[in-house]
């Protein structure tokens, strides 16, 4: 057996009750790690042409990283990972709580289910047995009462499940780690409820090796000198002027990810809340409005103080230093997770709403039935956004769906949740509502491919409409921006690669460079690195040059490639997700909704006067990551250099 990793996976064929394992090859790991990099190379394998995200052909996979369970920090993540019934294409989801690890001790790098069971089931590993139970009794619970019930049965097993959204098959559904943790996004929750599969219960006590036990050790005594670092921060209610600080400074200055750091340390990402709003970086108002908009009379609504004086325990990942989770207890929820910065904005300054106690309420719910915050949020706002312009109904059940109203939010999630009414309509995400409405209601859904877009606006980081644009699963915010790389520092290890200047003209931002393009491609690639071997992105933001992940993978692998060959194998991973969404005859560039690329540029607010110049930044991208740079697919000169050929597209060479 390879070291880190556990050189198996586990099969489950749900049409027909079997589970039988697969040895997976050295070589493969080597080309692909695990995690995200071994789903794809499985996914693309084996999941035909044409087949139906929603139907038996369709594979969902969870998988655990190449650096889970090794003596290394930020690596508690776990992906899930299925052809995304949201986009069509390649879906994927990330989360951390206590699965990852799991995963691993259970013998397996990752479990794969195809196949529909004709009733509903769970999943359990148990005494170094799997099986499948009925799960008859579990249907229709939501994710908190599955879970208890789950861990209440089999106690000591780490459990992901969905809820009554995920049952439902609405396409913006996701899958539950520990009550309530969320890999939200893709619509995999959807994937999960079509195989009639409600959730896993497993546990396992398989040691995970690594090649060098003591250099991991080293390293990470090395790394936890910057990790233990701490700094004296004001209250919520000043740090809100960072933001402002940043919109009215007429440069820019490259961030340090510890700085950030601190923020998530002592609020978590809500830390981030007026900031982001400050500087642009937020949406407000179905990313019509501004700033301006949303001042600090409404945003002070939601000052992080005002949250963390509700929360009753901190929580973090597995092998974490910050500790950015938490459970929160007031009047409002008696326990639930602490709403995070993404669900604040989606359920808050996107609708005008400024309820705190409506997002604690609304914030539950959806975690209870699994269902994605960011895209419940934002197509809420898309349908008060239609209801204003008579696209729909001005008033449902007696509330009037208007700007600023939390029940309005309310009404129109709890909708979304039971498919009631108009939440039929809703439950498929913006793209299919406003195919339904017509008209012209396609302007107000503001998605990449099918997916909403996070709280972070292109106008304010570029980089954002890029990664949405041309990334095989778009619309996200985690593969990559300006910041990322700023606080990547991938330069300082990677050689070749452009280093930031300290202090920099804001409009430099939005002009399409050799050096920028440069910067996104290493960003893509990072990233797939770092869901290959299970890393937090906000641990990354350490910086390589003081989080050793090269060298952290090179001895628990017992390998010596250079930061660049790594980062060989991210390019790996990339293009076979590319070629994935070729197979499937999924656009490779995917549109941008308007208002996100400031056309027409903003009068008002932190982004006023900007635009994206978005076609010459793809082309540069692709061209700079070896594509063709009007189709998006890698040329056979790239496929070549990447080991990836062969008259299907796509095999591994010896």
């Amino acid at each position: 057996m390879p070291f880190a990793v556990m050189g198996k996976i586990l099969w489950v064929d749900l049409t027909h009750g079997e589970i039988y394992e697969e040895t997976i090859a050295d070589e493969i790991y080597q080309r692909f790690l695990s995690g995200i990099g071994l789903a794809a190379y499985i996914l693309y394998r084996d999941i035909p042409k044409g087949a139906d995200p929603l139907g038996p052909e369709n594979i969902l996979a969870f998988v655990s990283g190449l650096l889970n369970g090794t003596n290394s920090f930020f690596t508690g993540r776990w992906m899930a990972a299925a052809r995304s019934p949201l986009t069509g294409g390649w879906g994927e989801a990330n989360c951390g709580g206590t699965l990852a690890p799991v995963i691993k001790r259970c013998g397996y790098d990752g479990i794969f289910f195809k196949g529909c069971s004709p009733k509903p089931v769970y999943l359990l590993i148990s005494n170094g047995k799997a099986e499948l139970r009925d799960a008859g009794a579990l249907w229709g619970k939501d994710t908190v009462e599955t879970d208890h019930w789950l861990r209440a049965a089999h106690p000591g097993s780490a459990c992901a499940c969905i809820g009554p959204a995920g049952e439902r098959l609405s396409l913006i559904s996701g899958i539950s780690n520990d009550g309530g943790r969320m890999a939200a996004r893709s619509g995999l929750g959807a994937v999960m409820g079509s195989k009639k599969l409600k959730a896993i219960a497993i546990q396992g006590n398989r040691k995970i090796t690594t090649a060098n036990k003591e250099q991991m050790q080293r390293l990470s005594r090395k790394a936890y000198r910057w990790l233990s670092f701490q700094a004296p921060l004001p209250p919520g209610k000043f740090i809100r002027y960072v933001g402002t600080l940043f919109r009215v400074l007429p440069l820019a200055i490259a961030q340090d990810g510890l700085l950030y750091q601190q923020l998530l340390r002592r609020w978590g990402t809500i830390g981030m809340n007026q900031i982001s709003i400050e500087m642009g970086d937020s949406p407000i108002k179905n990313w019509a409005g501004s700033s301006a908009d949303f001042p600090f009379a409404k945003s002070d609504s939601i000052n992080p103080d005002l949250i963390t004086r509700d929360e009753t325990q901190k929580y973090r990942c597995r092998s974490c230093t910050l500790g950015c989770g938490g459970l929160v207890s007031n009047r409002i929820v008696p326990e639930s997770h602490k709403p995070e910065y993404e669900s604040v904005l989606a359920l808050g300054g996107l609708s005008m709403n400024e309820d705190l106690e409506s997002i604690y309420r609304i914030n539950d719910r959806l975690n209870r039935a699994g269902m994605d915050t960011i895209s419940a949020g934002s197509t809420a706002a898309f349908a008060i956004e239609c209801a204003q312009n008579g696209l729909l109904p001005r008033e449902i059940d007696g509330v009037e769906l208007t700007w600023g109203s939390a029940a309005a939010v309310e009404l129109l999630v709890d909708k979304m949740i039971t498919r009631e009414g108009i939440g039929d309509l809703l439950a498929g995400g913006t793209r299919k509502a406003a195919e339904q409405i017509g008209r012209n209601a396609a302007d107000f859904a503001v998605h990449a491919g099918g997916q909403e877009l996070a709280m972070h606006d292109p106008r304010n980081d570029p980089g954002f409409a890029l990664h949405a644009a041309v990334e095989a699963s778009p619309g996200r915010h985690t593969y990559g921006s300006h910041l990322y790389y700023e606080m990547f520092q991938l330069w300082t290890r990677v050689p070749g690669l452009p280093k930031p200047k300290r202090l920099f003209k804001k409009e430099t931002k939005y002009l399409p460079t050799a050096d920028q393009a440069a910067a996104a491609v290493a960003c893509s690639r990072f990233t797939q690195v770092m869901n290959g071997v299970g890393l937090c992105m906000f641990g990354a933001f350490t910086g390589v040059n003081r989080l050793p992940v090269f060298e952290w993978i090179n001895a628990a692998a017992g390998w010596s490639l250079r930061p660049q060959e790594i980062m060989q194998i991210g390019a790996r991973i990339q293009a076979v997700k590319q070629l994935f969404n070729a197979r499937h005859g999924v656009p490779l560039r995917q549109t941008v909704n308007k208002r996100a690329l400031g056309l027409p540029p903003q009068k008002d607010g932190a982004n006023r006067g900007r635009s994206l110049a978005l076609d010459q930044m793809i082309s540069d991208y692709w061209s700079a990551s070896g594509y063709d740079p009007d189709t998006g697919l890698p040329t056979p000169a790239a496929l070549e250099e990447l080991g990836l050929s062969g008259d299907k597209g796509f095999i591994i060479n010896s």
